[in-house]
């Protein structure tokens, strides 16, 4: 892909993290911080910590560095915030993560690759480590790892420190429930469950065999790969189309990079 190219695709891909006001994700300038963007090439990408971990609250900064061969290579990320986690090596933020590596494709995106980041806080992976030690204290000590970690993201990425004796608590269950409610009610009460299990089951009937009809015969996971890097379905069904992509009667299988190539030029209007 062209250096003109890339940077038009760089460009929406930023642009729909601005728009995004729900993932919590956001890109700016590695030199001024700002949001302006201007160089392709490295910024920076911050995301909050996720709820019901040590790093909740916290703000993160990933640095990021495109090189020549994106997107068919992943993006360079490593951790700028010091964390304690164990797919993070704790001294130079290189991160371990399938999708920064053999995971790879080229229909994923800046978006997508944080998202993962963020997503990796929740789910650390201590049998795949990039930091042995930390590894080690979560699959040993986990309440000590825990700990370790709070003091981390209060302390690197001023997360809130916890309130003294405020400790978590799982979802409570009610230990009590009315003594009433006999009889026919009950039955009546089975009766409209059935009746909403048997309207949500024609409901995803419907939804599914609009989605079919919306997806001309094509896999769905594979107009999915296009439509999460911010195109409607239409869009990509028609780039499918133009580009004449075989529809395997509605099977899945995997791109050759030549065709996801001529795929996303034509979603970005190169061809």
């Amino acid at each position: 892909m062209s250096a003109a190219n890339r940077n038009r695709r760089l460009q929406k891909e930023i642009q729909d993290i601005h728009k995004d006001t729900h993932s919590g994700i956001s890109l700016t300038s590695a030199k001024s911080h700002s949001p302006e963007i201007t160089d392709f090439t490295r910024f920076h990408g911050h995301f909050r910590g996720p709820p019901d971990t040590p790093y909740e609250g916290g703000f993160y900064t990933v640095d990021i560095h495109i090189t020549g061969e994106y997107p068919f290579k992943p993006p360079e990320m490593r951790f700028v915030t010091r964390i304690w986690h164990p797919n993070v090596s704790s001294q130079t933020g290189a991160i371990c993560l399938d999708t920064l590596g053999s995971a790879w494709s080229p229909v994923l995106t800046l978006k997508s690759a944080l998202i993962s980041l963020q997503s990796l806080l929740s789910s650390p992976e201590p049998k795949d480590p990039q930091d042995a030690e930390v590894a080690s204290m979560l699959l040993t000590r986990p309440e000590e790892f825990a700990h370790v970690a709070r003091e981390w993201a209060v302390r690197y990425a001023d997360a809130p420190k916890p309130t003294p004796g405020s400790g978590r608590t799982g979802a409570s269950t009610s230990g009590s429930s009315s003594g009433g409610g006999s009889g026919g009610g009950g039955n009546d009460e089975a009766a409209l469950k059935e009746r909403r299990k048997a309207e949500d089951k024609e409901k995803k009937k419907v939804e599914e065999r609009r989605r079919r009809e919306a997806y001309h015969g094509y896999n769905a996971a594979m107009i999915e790969r296009f439509t999460g890097m911010g195109f409607q379905v239409e869009q990509v069904v028609a780039a499918f189309e133009y580009v004449e992509i075989d529809k395997a009667g509605g099977e899945e299988y995997e791109l050759e990079e030549e065709y996801i190539g001529d795929v996303t030029a034509r979603l970005f209007g190169e061809m």
